[in-house]
Formats: C-alpha cells, structure tokens, sequence
C-alpha cells in the first residue's frame, strides 16, 4: 500500500497546487527546477528532433555492434551540430536527440542546423561507413523536425532521478514531423518558415527555395515544409 500512497498523494499535491511560474534567459538545468508545480517560461522557442530513419529495422537485421555504432555516430554528429548552432541538448531518447535553440535568430540557427545534420550524414558518416563495411551495405537515413512556439520547462520525476519536460506546441509537433518521409530529411512548420531569412531559404547558383510547401494531412492539412538540401560544414 506505501508505494500506491506515495502516487496518490503526488497526484493529490500536484493537481491542487499552484504552479509558480517564472521567464527564461537560458535553458535550464534539471536542478535549477523545482520538483514540485515550478516552470520556467519562454515565450518562444525553437525545439529540434534529430531521429534515426527505420532504426527498429537496423537493429532486427544488423549485429548488435554494427547498430550501436550507427547511434553513436549519428547522435555525435548531431549533438555537435546543434551546439555549434547555439542550441541546447535537452534529451537523448534511444536513436533521436532533442535541442532547443532561443534568442532573437532561433528558426535560423534551427533550420541552418538540420541543413548541415543531413550534410553530415550523407557526406561525413556515410563515405566512413562505406569504407569499413562496402557500399551498399547500409545505408544511414535520419529526420529532422523543427518547430517554434511558447513553451515551458518543468521537473519530473523522483528525487535521485529526474529530467526536464518541455511542455509546449513546439516539443510535440517537432517530434511528430520526424515521422514524415527520410527522403526529405528536414521538416518544419509555417512557424518556423515565417520567421526564416534569405539565406535559409534559399540557396544554390542562381538562388531558388530550399524549401517546399507540403499539408501535414494527419494534423488538420496544417503547412509545413521539407527540405532534401544539406548545408556544408
């Protein structure tokens, strides 16, 4: 009976409590939180999910090893990029990783780095792998998801062990777009397109769109938008 106790009366303090809200400067560390109802908000800010294309194939087919290397090599890769760009590693969750990028230019610090994550992969990670184990023999696909609202940052779980949790539009959604096809491995909302610069979107000699307009039909036909582009490191 103590362990069902110690569940009710957390759900009984947290649901009657009153949350103490407070605005974000920085990303916060999990013990800058409190575990009880204490959030930290920002008004706006860009939350990326770098995920690994068909990853349960990978390990069903592939030596333990061989998948193992894949994730780190992917997950280096990307956790590198988005510090480099200004974000913040805020997860890792199995093959995908989670940044938040915030201050003034975050759409674009966010879209410039999905561009060179998919760079990376494709003219970094593969032409490695290919060396050691053949052409052919696997090949890496991953995808980005980008999107931009206001969010907040609150503290789960027990003491001893335990996170932050992004609570806000932009954590679901940016999850949910890597869902979309690997072909295009870059994927952001309207949101984020709206607030991008020149130079994100569009490249090339002569210059045209980086991007392209598509209906997120599983949410509503909502805009979104795709990229296949990579940007050099």
């Amino acid at each position: 009976m103590a362990l069902s106790n110690d569940i009710v009366e957390d759900a009984r303090a947290t649901f009657q409590s009153q949350w103490e809200t407070r605005n974000g400067i920085v990303v916060p560390d999990p013990e800058d939180v409190g575990l009880g109802n204490d959030a930290v908000r920002f008004e706006r800010a860009t939350v990326l999910y770098a995920d690994l294309d068909q990853s349960t194939n990978l390990v069903d087919t592939k030596k333990w090893w061989f998948a193992a290397e894949v994730y780190k090599t992917f997950l280096y890769a990307a956790s590198k990029i988005v510090r480099a760009e200004g974000g913040d590693i805020v997860s890792y969750d199995g093959d995908r990783v989670m940044g938040i990028f915030i201050g003034k230019t975050q759409c674009n610090d966010a879209a410039r780095c999905a561009l060179k994550i998919n760079y990376a992969v494709k003219k970094l990670i593969q032409p490695e792998l290919d060396e050691k184990y053949g052409q052919g023999d696997y090949t890496m696909r991953h995808v980005v998801g980008i999107d931009t609202s206001p969010i907040r940052a609150a503290r789960t779980g027990v003491r001893g062990d335990n996170d932050l949790v992004w609570v806000g539009r932009a954590a679901n959604y940016a999850a949910k777009l890597t869902a979309m096809s690997a072909a295009y491995p870059t994927w952001i909302t309207k949101a984020v397109f709206d607030k991008l610069n020149d130079n994100q979107k569009n490249g090339g000699t002569p210059k045209r769109s980086m991007w392209e307009s598509r209906l997120w039909t599983s949410m509503d036909n909502a805009s979104i938008y795709r990229s296949s582009w990579h940007w050099e490191i």
